[in-house]
């Protein structure tokens, strides 16, 4: 049977935007073409996706015309360069050598080639509102001088079935010539889930519990910002509460600790200072972390806790993508049959913009 929709996963991490187009589509969705940069989150995307056999690296270093043509556009552009967290340099953002911002404008070459049904973006919230707004009126407006419609909202993990507290904005893009009138982002499922939800059944390793120096440590830390005047610190989370949202790196892990007392052996595995806690203060393990972004059980954790941390604080929440995706297959299987218009802006148009906003 032959998929009725072809699309590409840009910037694909680990695969949970595709992940959640893969459950709203079903047999209708082929993804043909992926890419990512990052080693080692193609090792996870490759022991849990059977397809494309071959991961592109590098997004800069594809030619548009050697991208296979698709109906879909997945692109969780990277999301550092707007982070309310980061520096917000947006597209003035270096790193590496590679303005991280203007990775936008990979996915519009590539799209303006392909001229694709739908492009489907997902980043933080902080977008709509760096450099006042005017970022993400480039991004609004490129969208629109391509010949797209763009649609977006902002949803929050919590009210979609996981239990964490994290706001993305979401823009669709629908081609000018599908009626997409009556799309809608999906509305709040109403379904409460807690932390306690999402931890393990078993017991789990002592490495993930906290010592007593580095805990002490952590209390004084939070003591002197709060004296400052700061928020910053350590949280150890309400177990019928909901989590912060998960980040990689920094305080990522600090910031979401639970209270798990069903440790009987204290016994260190690892080099640490001190004695492990007896007040059960932990980490959460990479499977709680994957829980809490909708993540089935049987994804594969092929990697080191390191890594599976920065991966999945990286990643999406699936549960979310999926809820925008089947309101898109829904638009799209009653999408009209117009004839396209043609391109009325250009990638080098739209870059030319913003050089004259910023630069």
């Amino acid at each position: 049977m032959t998929a009725k929709f072809k699309s590409i996963d840009l910037f694909a991490g680990i695969g949970g935007i595709r992940m959640g187009f893969d459950r709203a589509f079903g047999d209708e969705i082929e993804t043909v073409f992926a890419s990512e940069w990052d080693s080692y989150a193609q090792q996870t995307y490759k022991a849990n996706f059977d397809t494309p056999e071959e991961i592109n690296g590098d997004i800069t270093k594809i030619d548009e015309k050697d991208v296979p043509d698709f109906d879909i556009c997945l692109a969780g552009f990277p999301c550092q360069a707007f982070s309310i967290a980061g520096k917000k340099q947006g597209f003035n953002d270096d790193y590496k050598g590679m303005s991280r911002g203007t990775l936008f404008f990979d996915v519009v070459r590539i799209c303006d080639l392909h001229r694709p049904k739908v492009i489907f973006c997902e980043n933080v919230k902080g977008l709509t509102i760096h450099d006042k707004g005017r970022t993400f009126d480039v991004i609004i407006n490129t969208l629109k001088n391509m010949g797209y419609t763009p649609l977006y909202k902002v949803l929050n993990s919590k009210d979609y079935g996981v239990p964490q507290n994290r706001e993305r904005i979401y823009i669709v893009a629908f081609r000018n010539d599908i009626d997409c009138s009556g799309f809608q982002f999906p509305q709040p499922t109403n379904s409460k889930t807690c932390i306690a939800d999402i931890m393990e059944k078993d017991p789990v390793s002592v490495k993930y519990y906290l010592s007593d120096v580095y805990l002490e440590t952590l209390r004084k830390h939070r003591a002197r910002h709060e004296a400052a005047g700061h928020g910053f610190g350590y949280e150890i989370k309400d177990l019928d509460g909901v989590s912060s949202a998960l980040v990689c790196g920094g305080m990522g892990r600090e910031r979401n600790l639970v209270i798990d007392d069903r440790l009987t052996d204290f016994t260190p595995i690892t080099h640490i200072k001190g004695k492990v806690n007896r007040e059960g203060v932990r980490k959460m393990t990479p499977r709680e972390w994957a829980r809490l972004q909708g993540f089935p059980d049987d994804f594969k954790l092929v990697l080191s806790d390191t890594h599976l941390y920065k991966q999945f604080g990286n990643s999406v929440t699936v549960p979310v993508i999926e809820a925008i995706a089947k309101e898109v297959r829904r638009t799209l299987d009653g999408d009209n049959k117009g004839e396209f218009g043609g391109v009325v802006g250009t990638v080098r148009s739209a870059q030319s913009a913003l050089r004259g906003s910023y630069i």
